[in-house]
């Protein structure tokens, strides 16, 4: 919803001294809904992040930061609250209908991979081609994804090499690596989206000559501190910044057949404790506006068919098996086709993970997350999951 009203829009030197401005003024207020939607929207936006706000005091602009004192004082309890607390040990794997059919599998219908290229998803071909494959080809797919996108013989699809990033392309098992390119940050600098989408099409090429088809990067979470533990890593804290470089990048890498991880997704943006069951607290509007709008702008614009989840939790669910977050906004409302990939080791909690659109999980054998999550009073001081006071999000 766009409210009516005037709206100041500025050009600025930092948080408050502006370079220009002009007044925007809204008659009345837009609702997107009954399939109204938003320019960069598939599907009308609705609500999903009710249960992420917690029970934090966030900043606003209001009165020049009026409530500053109260948003950054010390969490008067450490204690998740218990309606959050519910959701965040309760997740619960809904076992198939005992009546439902089982899909047709391991069938000779002597289709190859290959014969789908650039085919629409609702091709007949496509079931054909579903069908031949087995259980186990499903599974070796599905659970040891690290570093690879596994070889289905069956259909003759061939196995895919994925490497890290983002400043450059390494092999983890074989020591090879690319030349490195500046780190993201001073790429963001720039403000150049040509630049951005020639360092993709280099990555590509460096990739070709590597036998590499996967790019675990560009990573694109927020610079909240300066004391971010992979700022290095991070473009920017606009996130209509972040996400126009990084959607030129994968662009980019795409038009060389390589296709970029754009990853943490979502709110990855503190390192410490992150794999210990970090909760991030934060509202809708902000969710939205700031740490999502990369994401957004990279699957829309910038055209990613793939993702990689990140190991925190948004509020008391964790993001890799957020439905909410992997299938109404992702596949949803921003239309992405592709898959998502769990963080390195991240794939423990596959109750949870039964629920979302998680399909690639790199070494399943080494799980980080537990079926069921220990309340919070019984965990180590380290995980606890109060919402610290560096939560707390500024208003837009």
């Amino acid at each position: 919803m766009l409210e009516s009203g005037k709206y100041g829009i500025s050009i600025n030197k930092d948080s408050h001294e502006k370079i220009e401005s002009h007044d925007v003024t809204v008659d009345k207020t837009i609702t997107y809904k009954g399939g109204k939607t938003r320019v960069l929207d598939k599907e009308s936006a609705s609500n999903q992040f009710d249960t992420s706000a917690g029970d934090v005091t966030y900043l606003s602009r209001k009165d020049g930061f009026a409530n500053f004192k109260a948003a950054t004082a010390k969490p008067a309890s450490n204690k998740m609250p218990e309606e959050s607390r519910k959701l965040f040990v309760g997740a619960k794997y809904k076992a198939p209908d005992e009546k439902a059919t089982m899909p047709t599998t391991g069938a000779k219908n002597g289709v190859s991979l290959y014969q789908l290229y650039g085919k629409k998803y609702d091709d007949p071909l496509w079931n054909k081609l579903l069908d031949q494959i087995s259980v186990d080809d499903m599974n070796n797919l599905i659970a040891m994804a690290g570093y690879n996108n596994a070889e289905i013989s069956s259909i003759k699809k061939p196995r895919q090499n994925d490497v890290d990033g983002p400043a450059a392309l390494n092999n983890n098992f074989t020591s090879e690596g690319s030349i490195g390119f500046p780190a993201s940050t001073t790429v963001a600098n720039t403000f150049n989206e040509e630049l951005a989408s020639e360092y993709g099409k280099i990555i590509g090429e460096m990739a070709q000559e590597m036998r590499v088809t996967g790019w675990y990067a560009p990573a694109m979470n927020t610079h909240r501190s300066a004391f971010g533990g992979r700022n290095f890593e991070y473009f920017s804290e606009d996130g209509q910044l972040a996400g126009t470089i990084a959607a030129a990048q994968i662009a980019g890498a795409k038009s060389k057949g390589v296709y970029g991880f754009m990853k943490h997704f979502a709110l990855n943006d503190q390192e410490t404790n992150r794999m210990n069951m970090l909760c991030t607290w934060s509202n809708e509007q902000a969710i939205r506006e700031i740490y999502l709008k990369p994401f957004q702008l990279s699957a829309v614009k910038g055209g990613a068919t793939a993702v990689m989840s990140s190991f925190n939790y948004i509020g008391p669910r964790w993001s890799a098996s957020n439905s909410n977050l992997l299938n109404k906004v992702l596949r949803g409302e921003w239309g992405f086709r592709g898959f998502v990939e769990t963080d390195y080791f991240g794939g423990g909690n596959m109750t949870a993970t039964k629920l979302s659109a998680v399909v690639m999980t790199p070494c399943l054998a080494r799980p980080r997350h537990p079926t069921t999550s220990p309340t919070p009073t019984t965990r180590p001081p380290s995980r606890t999951c109060a919402p610290p006071p560096t939560t707390s999000c500024i208003r837009p």
